[in-house]
């Protein structure tokens, strides 16, 4: 059961953590997808119909660099509306996070309010 928790908590952020990495920098699917899965073990497959549905969103857009050993890649970056979005999610995770620490250290400690 605690697998279906982690992976229902991954799904959640998902969104706002490729929105927090680009808001860093520019960056292209499978670097997103490669260090989404050493920090939150998302796999790659999720991170494509993701980005396609940001970029339908206008919360993201793409150009391309030429790459020295291969085809050209596609990079993302974040528009006004993905910084815009970014913060509101990063709020409401904030807000949400904090509730939910409250509670289980309450339940922790075995102390009501």
């Amino acid at each position: 059961m605690p697998e279906a928790i982690e992976i229902q908590l991954r799904k959640g952020v998902l969104e706002l953590c490729v929105l927090a990495l680009l808001a860093e920098h520019d960056g292209y699917a499978y670097d997103i997808a490669s260090r989404l899965a050493g920090a939150i073990g998302m796999g790659e497959g999720t991170i494509y119909p993701l980005m396609r549905r940001l970029q339908n969103e206008g919360l993201v857009e793409t150009y391309l660099v030429e790459s020295p050993a291969g085809p050209s890649r596609k990079y993302y970056r974040l528009t006004a509306a993905g910084r815009r979005s970014f913060q509101s999610q990063k709020t409401a995770w904030s807000a949400f996070a904090g509730a939910v620490e409250d509670i289980v250290g309450l339940n922790k400690g075995g102390e009501a309010a």
